[in-house]
């Protein structure tokens, strides 16, 4: 059996690290400079996933035969199809439901976090409470500027996710390759 941490991946060298870094920096920046329309596009690509989950839903449905459950899959895959144009016909809207979406779960799991780094757990205590903190603040902030921070949110969110990702890549780079 194969030890989960000494699975061989392909080694990399540090520029080929760097420069994959480099790219998700950039793609970053680039999201960054229009959050609203990174946005925009998230969502619109966002639709056309639900749409086509929809679909496949409603074939499924189809596909299984019977009624059991035939009823069921079939609402629930209109519905996809619903919201996916929603998302499409309306990317603001959609956007504004996406980030309210966000904006409460980022809420109730910064809630969680500070319950459940005060009341179970022995160490590791005070980050998973300053992490509840952290979510529950951006929780907050997403909630209190709603509908407004549904034009700009799900894209500076995705900007910076690229920049981290991007500086992860960069300190990877700095590195030398491990080979098995």
């Amino acid at each position: 059996m194969t030890n989960p941490s000494t699975v061989e991946q392909p080694a990399r060298s540090a520029s080929a690290n760097s420069a994959i870094g480099v790219v998700f920096i950039l793609a970053g920046f680039f999201v960054l400079a229009d959050v609203t329309l990174a946005t925009t596009i998230s969502t619109l690509l966002l639709g056309v996933i639900v749409i086509c989950a929809g679909f496949v839903e409603i074939a499924m449905a189809v596909w299984a035969g019977g009624w059991r459950g035939f009823l069921w899959q079939t609402f629930l895959g209109i519905l996809y199809v619903i919201f996916g144009c929603v998302l499409i016909g309306i990317p603001a809207l959609g956007s504004a439901i996406l980030t309210w979406i966000l904006g409460v779960a980022l809420l109730i799991s910064g809630i969680g976090r500070i319950l459940l780094g005060n009341r179970y757990l022995r160490s590791g205590r005070r980050l998973m409470f300053v992490s509840g903190l952290f979510g529950l603040a951006a929780g907050l902030l997403i909630l209190l500027g709603w509908p407004s921070t549904g034009i700009w949110v799900i894209g500076a969110l995705l900007g910076i996710d690229l920049v981290a990702h991007g500086l992860g890549w960069l300190a990877a780079g700095g590195r030398p390759a491990v080979s098995a």
